[in-house]
């Protein structure tokens, strides 16, 4: 199974162009889509789901064009955007009901097994017959997780998903994602890197509109190993033997700034090595030091 998106672009009447040229292959399992606020993450999902059609170029799902057949194609696809709406008046379980029905599923006896299914899978069986609207954030994202699981689709898309949930409920909801993910392809579109490592075991990093790099988090964290230090004195990223890049800068547990670069060899001996993170690998590509 694999969906393939081969030299999409997309410009806005606005003149923006929100994708510029993107190829990706993409398999079972779960994948990172990686980039800041208005990389074109979203652009990309909503096309990926059929909602808007691209200026040029095409995606397939196991070989067939997705924009010949939409019906076909968003009945393998479940989608929770960014944002989405419940009705104010009905419990989890009476949507889960009406929204089965919409997508086919006319058996009552059929409906009862899946809905129960899905609200177990989402932790949310406790909780079915109370109001959607009174959910918390976290569990209104569960529950849209149950949702897009009603058809069993083959391909799901799920657009900044943790933004805002509190580390319980995200932690919840990506434990929700990585079981799902087994036989499934799963998009996961975030600017947070560190949900994309421990979730996700391929990844994209996107930035104005194009793909700057297609690889595993751990493998992008071992080619960095060696090469990333650390230093209270900012002027240490300056060497003329070998390039150096600031990638960020935080403070320790004392209060103290400390920089963080990368560096082939140690830039000076006020730089101490320390373990790659796969957001070091993030800020290095958008710089434009990794390809």
């Amino acid at each position: 199974m694999q969906l393939s998106i081969l030299d999409i672009c997309k410009t806005y009447a606005s003149g923006v162009k929100a994708l510029d040229h993107v190829e990706l292959d993409i398999s079972v399992g779960m994948f990172g889509l990686l980039g800041p606020n208005g990389a074109g993450k979203s652009t990309l999902m909503r096309t990926i789901a059929t909602l808007q059609s691209p200026d040029s170029g095409s995606i397939l799902f196991n070989n067939s064009n997705i924009f010949k057949d939409k019906t076909n194609f968003r009945n393998q696809l479940g989608y929770l955007p960014q944002e989405f709406g419940v009705y104010p008046k009905d419990s989890a379980i009476q949507l889960l009901n009406y929204f089965a029905i919409l997508k086919g599923i006319t058996s009552r006896k059929e409906r009862k097994s899946i809905v129960s299914k899905v609200l177990t899978l989402t932790n949310l069986t406790e909780y079915a017959k109370k109001r959607v609207s009174s959910y918390s954030g976290g569990m209104k994202r569960r529950f849209g997780i149950a949702q897009v699981l009603l058809n069993d689709p083959k391909v799901i898309i799920v657009d900044e998903p943790t933004a805002g949930l509190d580390p319980a409920e995200r932690s919840r909801f990506l434990n929700i994602l990585r079981q799902i993910s087994t036989d499934k392809i799963v998009i996961f579109s975030t600017h947070l890197v560190e949900d994309v490592s421990d979730l996700c075991q391929d990844m994209a990093i996107i930035s104005k509109g194009s793909v700057h790099a297609k690889i595993a988090p751990k493998v992008a964290i071992k080619q960095l190993q060696g090469k990333i230090w650390e230093t209270a004195t900012p002027d240490t990223t300056k060497s003329s033997l070998k390039k150096v890049v600031e990638l960020s800068q935080h403070f320790n547990n004392t209060g103290h700034k400390l920089y963080r670069m990368y560096s082939e060899i140690r830039p000076n001996v006020k730089c101490a090595p320390v373990s790659a993170r796969l957001e070091d690998f993030y800020f290095l590509t958008l710089q434009g030091g990794h390809s």
